[in-house]
């Protein structure tokens, strides 16, 4: 067998580490330009250009393209080329700038950048901020909400909820349970103009209360049914009800596993001694504020977004049978979801989001 190229080794100065450091941990650094310097973290570690091409998952011609590029040139050797054509008017400087202001900074009279005060602030043009902005999926305009759970045991429900999913118990059901309270029969007050060509559906947008209704439900995870009946009242003996409901529906003496929140009616003493009647429902809680973690909450968004959102209706009855219709279509072809993520999975993304909060500097 012969013998391949040598791979050129790679040692680094201290300085020259910590600044490759700096450019793969800092979020204003350029995706390429982090990746690379991970690269050569790696081949300073003396690990082969294979295996640092199956960590970065890249090619392994990659891999000896900038060992080769550091070694001729050092730090600078890891910048793009010069391409053909005009000269940039925007340097990698200007662009790191940019994105460091973006980032890091805000302005005094307003609580996010937009394109145009950002351009005046720093003397560019507003679409080459825009430009900018596309580049890195910066969006300064958007924000979304998150909650981290404050539970003890946290670690060790999300342990027992996700094993599960991955791997229930033979011949057992599992069943994610959990109510969609105030649901509003709404209706508009005055009638829809429908969908046409180059016109969205329009209605008005004040509307008439009808009453409200909660849906319980049982999702199967195994087949992806649901079991639902909607509640004018959100109490443990609606519960219970319920609960008889989803016991009617399963085998006799089958092994259930009942994967719920920790909502008040869940804890009763009603509830507690209906579920020391029945030894073989198991219930597994999940832990506080992660209802992420309950398969049932993906089939209420669905609901929501195709049946309940956009609906008009004339009274509580017509909305409860609306309910009720979406529901039976779904059994007719119901399919499960499917959960990938493991506990470990999930650790390290909380992990990486507890991280950004200790570098955040607040």
């Amino acid at each position: 067998m012969g013998i391949g190229r040598p791979t050129i080794p790679i040692v680094l100065t201290e300085e020259e580490r910590q600044k490759l450091q700096n450019w793969s941990r800092r979020y204003t650094s350029a995706h390429g330009l982090a990746q690379r310097a991970e690269i050569l973290l790696l081949c300073a570690e003396g690990l082969t250009n294979k295996v640092v091409a199956q960590r970065m998952r890249v090619w392994p011609q990659t891999v000896t393209k900038w060992r080769k590029r550091f070694t001729a040139k050092r730090l600078e050797g890891l910048a793009d080329e010069p391409r053909p054509g005009a000269p940039r008017k925007i340097l990698d400087a200007d662009v790191e700038r940019l994105v460091t202001a973006t980032l890091e900074s805000k302005p005094k009279d307003a609580t996010q950048w937009s394109t145009r005060t950002l351009a005046r602030k720093l003397g560019y043009s507003q679409s080459t901020v825009s430009r900018v902005w596309r580049a890195f999926g910066l969006q300064p305009q958007r924000t979304d909400t998150f909650k981290l759970s404050s539970d003890p045991f946290f670690v060790e429900k999300v342990r027992d909820v996700v094993g599960l999913y991955l791997n229930p118990p033979d011949k057992a059901i599992v069943l994610c349970i959990d109510e969609k309270s105030q649901i509003q029969a709404l209706d508009r007050t005055q009638p829809l103009l429908p969908l046409a060509p180059g016109q969205v559906e329009r209605h008005t947008h004040d509307y008439v209360r009808h009453g409200i209704t909660s849906l319980f439900a049982a999702l199967n995870v195994k087949t992806g049914e649901v079991i639902g009946e909607c509640y004018r009242k959100h109490r443990h003996q609606e519960f219970l009800r319920f609960l008889r409901s989803v016991e009617e529906g399963v085998q006799p003496d089958a092994e259930v596993h009942l994967v719920m929140d920790n909502y008040a009616t869940h804890k009763t003493p009603a509830v507690k001694r209906w579920f020391l009647k029945h030894p073989g429902w198991r219930v597994h809680f999940t832990p506080t504020s992660a209802s992420w973690l309950n398969q049932v909450e993906r089939f209420f968004s669905e609901i929501t977004r195709k049946r309940i959102r956009r609906g008009a209706f004339r009274s509580l009855n017509a909305l409860e049978q609306a309910i009720g219709e979406y529901l039976r279509h779904h059994n007719r072809t119901p399919k499960p979801f499917i959960w990938t993520a493991t506990a470990e999975v999930i650790f390290q993304k909380i992990g990486r989001l507890c991280q950004r909060f200790s570098d955040s500097g607040d």
